[in-house]
């Protein structure tokens, strides 16, 4: 069974950061691309990152390059996604999500099949 648990939510202020952690289990974590998409409060899910099992593809949202850094520990089963100078407009639930096979789209989720449930991230003074 594949599980995917979200955690390092919470309340920061405008420019502050966060790192967002994904415990991935139950599938060969080492074979699938991963990504990260969001859903703010009242919008559609959106699509923020990605990154290929070997690491040396990666890919941002436009809004998110060069203050999101996506990342991968592969002998830990685990992603990460490091949020800097954060907005009020980044305020949205994150999920952790795994890709179909080894390669990604970017800003698709079309080849997304598993999320998890998710942790809040709340930018606001």
């Amino acid at each position: 069974e594949v599980r995917l648990v979200e955690s390092g939510g919470g309340l920061v202020q405008p420019g502050g950061s966060l790192r967002l952690s994904c415990a991935a289990a139950g599938f060969a974590f080492n074979y699938h691309a991963m990504g990260w998409v969001r859903r703010a409060p009242g919008k559609g899910l959106e699509w923020v990152s990605a990154i290929n099992p070997g690491s040396w593809k990666r890919a941002y949202a436009d809004s998110m390059k060069g203050r999101f850094t996506i990342s991968r520990d592969n002998a830990k089963n685990t992603l990460y996604l490091q949020m800097n100078s954060l907005k009020p407009e980044d305020t949205a639930v994150y999920y952790c999500a795994k890709y179909k096979g080894s390669g990604f789209v970017e800003g698709s989720t079309s080849d997304l099949d598993y999320w998890g449930p998710g942790t809040q991230v709340t930018v606001s003074s």
